[in-house]
């Protein structure tokens, strides 16, 4: 756990959210008793650096098809791709969510603009597709990630809850998890209410007793606290920067966007006779997320 406590906003720090008598109600069977009841956990850029894993598989998926698909190459590093993208996305706007969809469709139409036959172009995208893939789930996760997410799985349970389209088997991780909802499983992406909800429902676990983790100020915090959750934000940039806690720039929640949460933080429900706004713990380190559960369990009863 980390020495230097990062900053937690509460509308009132020291009053218990919820009555005890109620938590009994919502209590996770298989885990310890506890009064946090589910986590939901944001993938990229919390627990890997998303960009760096991205551009690895671009790469390998160049190299493909450089030497398996040189027309397709050619127009792949062309001007035309941003036309190229747009023209997908408008032409299945109920996939805008997929990723993986997206991609494979684009694909295919580079293909096709290369000119191969409708056959070849989709088994070429398919081929494309998987080599892309394969790399974007050979994660290089941030330090301690893997051992923080096997010791809250202990804990609690965790669903994976993202707008991007990573394979949490193929990642690794699948053991840590209950589950795991994407964009294009729900056909919203976060801050939208319905991602959050849905993890909800999976394990039919009121608001105020579960918490995300992410690393958006937007789509995790924000969309967690409209969604009556609580939330920890990970400050992604002193991990990525090798930074301890209390090091170089020490950005909390409020700060990064002000009026989404804080003061302004909706209202976490109404529990009994009392109602409390969800809370946010800005965690500076990932061995930090302990800490924070821990500061949030003290709330929830």
């Amino acid at each position: 756990l980390a020495a230097n406590s990062p900053k937690i906003t509460t509308n009132s720090p020291t009053q218990r959210i919820g009555a005890s008598a109620n938590s009994e109600k919502f209590m996770h069977k298989g885990y310890p008793k506890t009064n946090i009841q589910l986590i939901t956990l944001d993938l990229d850029d919390t627990l890997w650096d998303t960009a760096k894993t991205i551009g690895r598989a671009e790469e390998a998926l160049r190299s493909w098809l450089k030497s398996e698909a040189r027309d397709a190459y050619e127009v792949y590093r062309s001007g035309d791709m941003g036309a190229m993208r747009a023209k997908v996305v408008e032409r299945h706007p109920e996939h805008r969510h997929d990723l993986s969809f997206l991609r494979r469709t684009l694909l295919a139409e580079v293909m096709r603009f290369a000119g191969y036959a409708d056959a070849t172009a989709e088994q070429l995208a398919a081929e494309g597709f998987a080599i892309f893939f394969d790399h974007r789930n050979q994660v290089q996760f941030f330090p301690g990630a893997v051992d923080v997410l096997r010791y809250l799985s202990q804990l609690y349970p965790i669903i994976a809850l993202t707008n991007g389209n990573a394979d949490v088997k193929r990642a690794g991780i699948a053991d840590y998890l209950v589950d795991a909802i994407s964009s294009a499983d729900v056909g919203f992406k976060k801050p939208h209410a319905a991602m959050f909800e849905a993890a909800l429902k999976k394990r039919d676990i009121a608001a105020p007793y579960a918490v995300h983790i992410g690393d958006n100020i937007l789509d995790d915090i924000t969309g967690a606290a409209n969604a009556g959750m609580h939330s920890v934000w990970v400050d992604v940039d002193h991990i990525k920067g090798g930074l301890r806690p209390g090091e170089g720039k020490a950005v909390a929640a409020t700060q990064s966007a002000p009026g989404a949460v804080g003061a302004n933080l909706p209202r976490a429900g109404d529990l009994q006779d009392q109602t409390v706004a969800a809370a946010t713990y800005t965690a500076k380190s990932l061995p930090e997320l302990s800490h924070a559960l821990s500061y949030i369990e003290s709330l929830v009863g």
